[in-house]
């Protein structure tokens, strides 16, 4: 875990949420509190505020919104290299999601 004397995105939850979305693509609410280790709701107002400032966006599948680092940020390639650099002084978050399931599993199979 990268260990900052101040958050460069405000709040560290606000940082840690950004480096998830940055490994992961894209991700819900509910998968980034259990990926993190975060309850709930502080990842939802940290997910409000990203995307109040523009850094992320949502869409709608189903009744989910979908979270993604917004590709129409002035700054994007900028924000996607700095988030680079501090996802690699993360080997814990980069661990949690390389083990995290992220396809259906097939009907009928047994756990």
């Amino acid at each position: 875990m990268v260990v900052m004397a101040s958050s460069p995105f405000g709040a560290p939850t606000r940082t840690r949420v950004l480096l998830a979305l940055r490994l992961m693509a894209s991700s819900y609410p509910r998968e980034l509190a259990r990926l993190l280790g975060l309850a709930l709701n502080g990842v939802q107002g940290a997910l409000r505020s990203l995307e109040r400032d523009g850094l992320v966006v949502a869409r709608s599948v189903g009744r989910t919104r979908v979270f993604e680092l917004n590709p129409r940020y002035f700054a994007a390639s900028v924000l996607q290299a700095y988030l680079d650099k501090l996802v690699a002084a993360d080997a814990d978050v980069q661990e949690r999601v390389a083990r995290l399931r992220r396809r259906p599993r097939r009907t009928g199979k047994g756990l």
